[in-house]
């Protein structure tokens, strides 16, 4: 199926070549464009130098459902995950142009979640890291945590966007890596729906990073941040619960969601309220260049991939402990540094 994943990848690739420059010179003609240090409830994006658009969810949008489109026939899972990217487009749109409240983010984000339990998406089952596996099919609780999952890589991989090229880069690297261990089993036609998915997305944000890597010319915005956290989540379902596997990939952006979270929690702040406090704000604070930021999530994400690839889920559970602990000093030590 290599050659399938390639061909998804290929297509998605020219797609968002094509269109993403042309979404960008209509937004930047329409005056569609951010400026970042305008307003202080725009601090998490305040990485940026100049006035830059947004909208970078279009042309990943069209590169992948229309790769899906042409390689994939007809089905339930399709339908309701093309029905879920295309609501999140909207929303993502309208927020890129007019900065909706961060409340109705989150409810858009279960709406597109329900959306996709809809078509029969559920967590059945995930891997005991001690051993064997948990069966979660009691009533709707496959469900339930469905819209759990889906909703929270909606919103951690949203919040890892702080800098040009952070986010296409990982979320290509962690699509492909989801794609390989589709491919491991090679004979089962039921894995060709995820292969040919994680090709498209892989696609379309590789297309998408020339024109975000510094000095970016358009941002994803909340339309790519958002479908890229969705799918990624859809992906893990769908590759057989490795939520574990996607745990690991995100590792950097899940452990600086959890800090960001208890952080607000702590100073009594909403959660929902932007601020300048995640690991990429302290990088940038410390001296660190936006490219090697990016470069430094890249990479991240690639050795976490390719460790994961020969791991079980024990030591899946160790590593990420291990991450965790590394993480909270490196942050530690950054925010005593600024």
């Amino acid at each position: 199926m290599i050659i399938q994943f390639l061909i998804s990848l290929f297509i998605a690739l020219f797609i968002s070549l094509i269109t993403t420059p042309l979404v960008r010179n209509f937004f930047i003609k329409k005056n569609f464009v951010e400026h970042p240090r305008d307003k202080e409830k725009k601090s998490h994006n305040a990485t940026a130098l100049t006035a830059v658009p947004r909208g970078g969810g279009i042309p990943v949008y069209l590169a992948i459902v229309v790769t899906i489109l042409f390689l994939l026939p007809d089905n339930k899972y399709l339908i309701g995950i093309i029905i879920a990217c295309t609501l999140n487009l909207i929303i993502g749109v309208w927020d890129d142009l007019k900065d909706i409240s961060p409340h109705l983010r989150l409810v858009t984000n279960i709406l597109t979640a329900l959306i996709i339990i809809g078509s029969g998406i559920g967590i059945t089952f995930i891997s005991n890291p001690f051993g064997g596996i948990i069966n979660l099919s009691y009533g709707l609780m496959p469900y339930l945590l469905a819209i759990i999952w889906i909703t929270w890589c909606t919103n951690i991989v949203g919040w890892a966007t702080g800098v040009d090229g952070q986010l296409p880069g990982f979320t290509a690297i962690a699509a492909i890596i989801l794609g390989i261990l589709g491919m491991r089993f090679s004979n089962d036609l039921g894995q060709l729906p995820l292969i040919i998915l994680s090709g498209a997305l892989a696609g379309a944000y590789l297309g998408f990073l020339p024109f975000n890597v510094f000095p970016q010319s358009i941002m994803p915005g909340y339309s790519g941040k958002s479908l890229a956290g969705m799918l990624l989540g859809v992906l893990s379902i769908l590759s057989g619960a490795k939520l574990a596997t996607l745990i690991l990939l995100l590792g950097i952006p899940m452990i600086d969601a959890i800090f960001v979270i208890i952080r607000r929690l702590l100073n009594h702040r909403s959660i929902f309220r932007p601020d300048n406090k995640h690991l990429h704000h302290q990088l940038l604070k410390s001296g660190y260049s936006r490219p090697q930021i990016a470069m430094f999530y890249w990479g991240i994400t690639l050795l976490l991939g390719s460790i994961s690839l020969f791991l079980n889920s024990t030591q899946k559970f160790y590593t990420f402990i291990g991450i965790f602990i590394l993480i909270f000093f490196f942050s530690w030590k950054l925010s005593r540094r600024i």
